[in-house]
């Protein structure tokens, strides 16, 4: 198994760029659509005490693994030219770290277990956080195929990877072996994908670590790795304090958390691929910039808030005809985390607008805005004691968040607040009438199965008449865009 020649002489930068997307798209929708499977697959066969109990060991992991790559990922792809030595001075230094934090936390075990109140997982954990070496092997490799722009290998290592752990997972919990296939899933995941990328990969390191590689290395990566800490921190904080109250709890927010986060990643990660990179182009021209963003604007609200909200809409029947009840009490949560989303990808949106504008230096006033909202929120819902509550806080926190960085893009851009908001009020109007007339239709039964299909059903076809009655100009332009991909 061999790397393709991405960068071979016949192959232009457009191809490879074209070829890039498409396995990119590949890679992220295989996931997307073998983790729903496997979720729900193993969350009919286990607890929410097993999903608390990897949720802990995931947390401690998420900061292991910034530990080790420490920013030099990053490094390595921005470096314009990166030789042996640097690949294989970030090779050992990884490994080393990782080794290291393997070692700490396997001292530190039966303190995790007392803080948390579980002995489970003192053994869980040693055997669980073996997946993180076995990541480490694998981020040179991956950063190499990312630098050659070759990323069907690593679309390919996921896919198996995921093919693998979700047998073995599986299995294990149709056996009987509850928690220990969440924690095998994780450690073959790892195992698989980087196995795959040294088969495809023909580089091995050598025996060499050079510091003078390691400081021109350090002076890129200790940015990302700051910011990554940081990042890293505020989306395991509540992981933390819930696992403190309770792991079943935690097993609870984990489920809810895990399926909206499904819909809000892909959304904006599609928005941003697509339109974002576009606006860069019109940044010598503040009209025309002005005017594009205006449409992408108008277009993901018209695309966000139905999905968004009909997510929370549709979430009892969804959870009632894929688990039971057995998940009744994430219902409310992926409810409110669902429509938290729509100004998680707004500001995601809002952030790029900066950054096609030239504006990188406002992400840092967002992101602290965005931190300080978050911990006074958990501040204030902790002592409520509630899991619903600390969830309403992080939603208020967002739209905090939202409505500053939708401030400072209106300044920044020159575009008044009071259009930006009035693009959004079409989708507002439309996806509430589209929703109340599919959850009004619903009402004829008690079938879940049957209240899910026409909930989706009923709203959609409500919320396109709709959008094609008022003859909205997205309208117009998706139909175009259609038919031109049809020719």
């Amino acid at each position: 198994m061999e790397v393709n020649a991405d960068n071979a002489p016949g192959q232009s930068l457009k191809q490879r760029t074209a070829r890039t997307l498409k396995w990119n798209t590949i890679d992220r929708v295989s996931q997307q659509v073998a983790l729903a499977v496997i979720g729900v697959v193993l969350a009919n066969l286990l607890s929410r005490e097993d999903y608390g109990l990897t949720g802990v060991i995931a947390m401690f992991q998420a900061f292991a693994i910034v530990f080790v790559d420490s920013g030099f990922g990053a490094a390595l792809l921005q470096k314009k030219e990166t030789g042996e030595r640097d690949y294989s001075t970030v090779f050992w230094f990884n490994t080393a770290v990782a080794v290291g934090i393997y070692i700490l936390l396997w001292f530190a075990a039966p303190l995790i277990a007392d803080f948390f109140r579980s002995e489970r997982l003192v053994l869980l954990s040693r055997v669980m956080f073996l997946s993180f070496i076995l990541n480490a092997l694998g981020i040179v490799q991956t950063n190499r195929l990312m630098k050659q722009m070759e990323v069907r290998q690593i679309a390919l290592s996921n896919l198996a990877g995921l093919a693998v752990s979700g047998a073995v997972g599986i299995w294990l919990a149709v056996t009987g072996w509850g928690v220990w296939a969440l924690v095998w899933q994780t450690v073959s995941l790892a195992f698989v994908k980087t196995a795959w990328l040294w088969l495809a990969v023909r580089w091995r390191p050598v025996w060499v670590f050079s510091r003078e590689s390691m400081r021109s290395i350090r002076r890129v990566g200790m940015g990302v790795f700051s910011s990554s800490l940081l990042n890293t921190f505020f989306l395991n904080l509540y992981t933390f304090v819930i696992g403190r109250w309770s792991l079943g709890m935690l097993g609870v927010y984990t489920q809810a958390d895990k399926w909206s986060k499904m819909g809000t990643a892909s959304l904006s990660q599609i928005i941003t691929a697509t339109f974002v990179p576009l606006l860069s182009r019109f940044q010598d021209d503040a009209a025309e910039f002005v005017r594009y963003m205006r449409r992408v604007d108008r277009f993901a609200a018209l695309t966000v808030v139905p999905l968004m909200a009909g997510l929370a809409m549709i979430a009892t029947p969804l959870f009632h005809t894929l688990f039971g009840t057995k998940w009744d009490d994430a219902i409310p949560l992926f409810q409110i985390l669902s429509l938290r989303g729509v100004f998680i990808i707004f500001i995601s949106a809002y952030n790029n607008y900066l950054l096609a504008a030239g504006r990188a230096g406002s992400l840092v006033a967002v992101e602290t805005v965005k931190d300080v909202a978050m911990l006074a929120a958990l501040a204030v819902t902790i002592f409520i004691g509630t899991v619903e509550a600390l969830v309403w806080g992080q939603m208020v926190a967002s739209a905090i968040t939202w409505v500053y960085v939708l401030l400072l893009t209106s300044r920044k851009t020159s575009c008044r607040v009071r259009y930006m908001l009035a693009d959004m009020v079409p989708a507002l109007a439309l996806s509430a009438v589209a929703l109340a007339a599919g959850w009004g239709a619903s009402l004829v039964t008690d079938v879940a199965a049957v209240q899910l299909a026409l909930r989706i059903a009923v709203a959609a076809v409500a919320y396109v008449a709709l959008a094609c009655a008022l003859r909205l100009p997205e309208v117009a332009d998706a139909r175009a865009y259609l038919l031109k991909r049809r020719k």
